[in-house]
């Protein structure tokens, strides 16, 4: 009763603080804009942006008087340093304060926050009113701020605007700093770090007149290296073009817009992260941890089998790269494939052993595959597939479940030697598997054993790890494991629904959710978004719209329009909550294999089986991209438990319309 009192308090106290949320979506958008009160500061936080050649964490604060401050994490994973491991990206901060160094008549001109809005670039606002010995002076201040898309570059564009009712001067400060790292800790040597400010001057405004400056951040190699000459306008349009490319592609339309619009952010943050290294486009998590490398669960489970639903180009040819250098790794021995592909591609790290990742790889891949729908390609996957799958048919234990040396978790929380996790993914990569090699001819016999082993293996995860925990008929992670463990819902999100019922309760219940979603473990605080996006989609899957949905709102609410937006983050307290990126491939995961319950079967077939929460009469997704089409899939209540699905295919002008009740599956063909 304790435990129950203190979640519900707990609970009653974050719905009664977002009341008063930090943020408001602004009318007709899907943009955030902070609610600046002055009892509500002073306020910190930090927010990652990324564009092809580097990346940047902005640490910003308002003080109590409103002033912004802003300390930028520059990373450029392309200059190597020494030891050249996973975390050797050149990494240097920044706090030029070019808005402070301005002068209004030869005077300081402290702005006080108008504004601060997110959306894909920073947008912030700032005023300035004084008075001199002739009357009233006052100016706008709005600066844009956003890594460049094609360089190791970030940019900032300053407008300075005269609103007041008399001329003044303004100095623009003349700026040009520059670093140059030890040699001897860059893989090339040297590299220089500079910073300039381009459009100094002195300038006249009268009523109403505005001028442009900018801040060009940038690294290159001392030796060999040079600057670049960069129009921040220029580079600010490329990033607005991004930004709109993705806004026209998988839209999301319910009657939730706070979901909506959260979906919007993480196909944002999902897409900016990949990066250009000397082995291809490399999709990283961030976090100033994590970038020109490649994790089998980040980018081959997480995120991978998400870029063909959103059908960005870039996207879609870093998830190939990744298998890619992964197929590089088998081997005839069947010796364990690595966990991470680091330093753009030269080295390996393995330090966790073997994470079950031959099966987070085989079920990326064929699911990849499948919803990508690219037969040439998926030839090319077809050997990684096979390779992963019977070396997890040789993992098999005397009970029949995968053998594995950790979980994804890398030892953080017990695993035992044989997961559910491991096993759970083993299981959906046999059956994508037998899609997948139906699609390419391969022989009957061998797709039939695949279907077999998946039937047996559906089995031994109920005799092995069926259990009853903390009097809950769900599964026990591990042998020997006797508390609650988040990741029993990767089950759910593979269609195993034999236990869903407790499963989810377990999940759902004041032992495991709490205002921050799903802990990792029963009695632990330790919370990690993906565990709860898993859940949130896997009970979704599993025909829990009503249990789901309102927990899907708080999550997005307080990710959204709380006190660190806009993004899922990685874990707590490990990581200071980053906006690693595949976590957002997870939230919108959710939406397509959850909310819509699309599953491929084939390059131009998948199983839609919408669920559709009692509150809601409708949910559209447009322009999904996958499966070789263009197509939009709009779900509308007709009864308590009837509904009609409608699928208009751009690419082929066949409309599609079917009526069912509420947890059927459609078999669909474009």
């Amino acid at each position: 009763m304790k435990k129950i009192f203190c979640f519900a308090l707990g609970y009653a106290m974050t719905l009664a603080s977002s009341a008063a949320d930090r943020w408001t979506i602004l009318p007709d958008s899907f943009v955030i804009n902070m609610n600046i009160e002055a009892d509500r500061l002073p306020h910190a936080d930090h927010v990652e942006m990324s564009g092809k050649k580097m990346a940047v964490v902005l640490y910003w604060s308002l003080d109590s008087n409103a002033t912004f401050g802003l300390n930028r994490a520059l990373v450029f994973p392309m200059l190597r340093t020494i030891p050249n491991n996973t975390h050797a990206s050149l990494m240097i901060n920044n706090d030029l304060d070019v808005a402070s160094m301005i002068r209004v008549n030869g005077k300081v001109a402290p702005l006080k926050t108008r504004s601060v809005e997110i959306n894909g670039m920073m947008n912030v606002c700032g005023e300035y009113t004084g008075t001199d010995g002739h009357g009233k002076i006052a100016l706008e201040l709005s600066r844009c701020i956003s890594p460049t898309m094609d360089n190791a570059a970030m940019v900032e564009s300053y407008t300075v605007r005269n609103t007041g009712p008399r001329p003044f001067n303004l100095l623009v400060p003349a700026v040009s700093q520059s670093y140059t790292t030890d040699p001897d800790k860059g893989v090339n040597g040297a590299y220089t770090v500079k910073a300039d400010v381009c459009g100094e001057g002195s300038y006249n405004l009268n009523p109403g007149d505005s001028i442009d400056f900018s801040l060009v951040l940038q690294a290159y190699p001392a030796t060999g290296g040079h600057a670049v000459m960069l129009s921040a306008q220029d580079e600010l349009d490329k990033r607005k073009a991004f930004i709109d490319e993705l806004d026209g592609k998988l839209v999301l339309n319910t009657p939730d817009k706070t979901i909506d619009t959260e979906f919007r952010y993480a196909k944002i943050r999902g897409a900016e992260s990949i990066y250009e290294t000397k082995g291809g486009l490399m999709h990283g998590p961030g976090g100033e941890s994590y970038y020109a490398a490649l994790w089998c669960n980040d980018q081959a489970e997480y995120i991978n089998p998400f870029f063909p639903f959103l059908g960005y180009d870039t996207g879609n040819k870093s998830a190939l790269n990744c298998f890619r250098h992964y197929a590089r790794f088998m081997n005839d021995e069947y010796s364990p494939i690595p966990s991470s592909i680091i330093a753009e591609g030269d080295d390996t790290w393995n330090g966790a052993g073997d994470r079950g990742d031959a099966a987070m790889l085989a079920y990326g891949a064929s699911r990849y595959a499948l919803a990508r729908g690219d037969k040439a390609e998926a030839e090319e996957l077809w050997p990684l597939v096979e390779w992963c799958l019977e070396y997890c048919r040789r993992k098999l234990n005397d009970n029949g479940v995968v053998l594995s040396d950790h979980d994804e978790l890398e030892g953080r929380f017990p695993a035992g030697d044989a997961n559910l996790c491991t096993a759970s993914l083993y299981y959906d990569a046999l059956i994508s598997a037998s899609y997948l090699g139906k699609e390419l001819g391969k022989p009957s016999r061998q797709l039939t054993s695949y279907t077999r082993q998946a039937e047996k293996l559906r089995k031994s995860i109920e005799n092995y790890f069926g259990s009853n925990i903390q009097g809950y008929s769900t599964y026990r992670y591990y042998d020997g494991n006797d508390v609650l463990r988040s990741w029993i819902c990767i089950p759910l999100v593979m269609g195993i629904n034999d236990r869903a019922d407790q499963t989810v309760k377990a999940l759902f219940s004041p032992e495991m959710y709490t205002a921050d979603g799903v802990l990792t473990c029963q009695g632990n605080p330790v919370f990690w978004d993906r565990a709860t996006l898993y859940t949130l989609r896997g009970a979704l899957y599993a025909g829990y719209p009503d249990e789901v949905i309102p927990r899907l709102f708080d999550f997005s609410r307080r990710r959204l329009l709380g006190d660190h937006v806009p993004y899922p983050v990685e874990a707590w307290p490990e990581g200071s909550q980053r906006h690693l990126s595949a976590e957002s491939g997870l939230f919108c995961r959710i939406i397509t294999e959850g909310l819509f319950g699309i599953r491929p079967t084939g390059f131009r077939t998948f199983k839609l089986k919408p669920e559709l929460p009692a509150g809601w009469d409708f949910a559209e997704l447009n322009h999904i991209n996958a499966f070789g089409s263009d197509f939009d899939i709009t779900v509308r209540r007709l009864s308590a438990n009837k509904i009609k699905a409608n699928i208009v295919n751009h690419s082929d002008g066949h409309d599609r319309s079917f009526t069912i009740r509420q947890g059927d599956t459609i078999n669909v063909k474009l």
